[in-house]
């Protein structure tokens, strides 16, 4: 049996650097607090006391969403942006794994920890902050990743792996 992990194609955007500790352990945490915005910490206390056992999650989910699009609006309009930390490298993630993914053009240093932000294609788009360690100069295992981001991220390796299974059904 292979140590390749099984990879389905899956474009995706990255940047990324070699890993510093404190610099990107601090953005990594904030990057999972992002959905703990006031709208975020609103519907967790709403739901805790029982507040939305009758309202139709999508639709809660949906509305959380569109005052999230407007926040963002609102600090386009007034030039804010979030603040992050400059990563030297961009490129695009060819194909994904369950804790693996790999870059198309390579370019990394074999055995390297990294930190790097995903965006993630998912609704809501959003990126994640990642460890991970450059097996060779294109494959990566993720090292640490939030659990919410990682059931996000199995989630959609899942989702790949069925459009996979669909198209070679329909080339047969």
């Amino acid at each position: 049996m292979s140590n390749t992990p099984r990879l389905v194609q899956a474009p995706i955007s990255i940047v990324y650097d070699v890993a510093n500790e404190e610099l990107h352990e601090r953005e990594y945490h904030s990057l999972s607090e992002a959905d703990d915005d006031a709208i975020g910490q609103w519907l967790k206390l709403a739901k805790a006391r029982g507040e939305t056992s009758e309202s139709d999650p999508i639709a809660l989910k949906l509305l959380v969403e569109l005052h999230r699009k407007v926040d963002n609006l609102e600090r386009l309009i007034k030039n804010e942006t979030p603040s992050r930390v400059g990563l030297s490298s961009a490129g695009q993630i060819e194909s994904i794994g369950f804790g693996y993914f790999k870059l198309e053009n390579g370019g990394l240093e074999t055995s390297t920890r990294y930190y790097g932000r995903i965006t993630m294609p998912t609704y809501p788009q959003r990126e994640i902050g990642v460890f991970f360690r450059a097996v060779d100069s294109a494959l990566a295992k993720l090292e640490k990743i939030h659990d919410r981001d990682e059931k996000e991220w199995g989630a959609y390796v899942t989702a790949r792996e069925r459009v996979m299974i669909r198209e070679l059904k329909g080339n047969e």
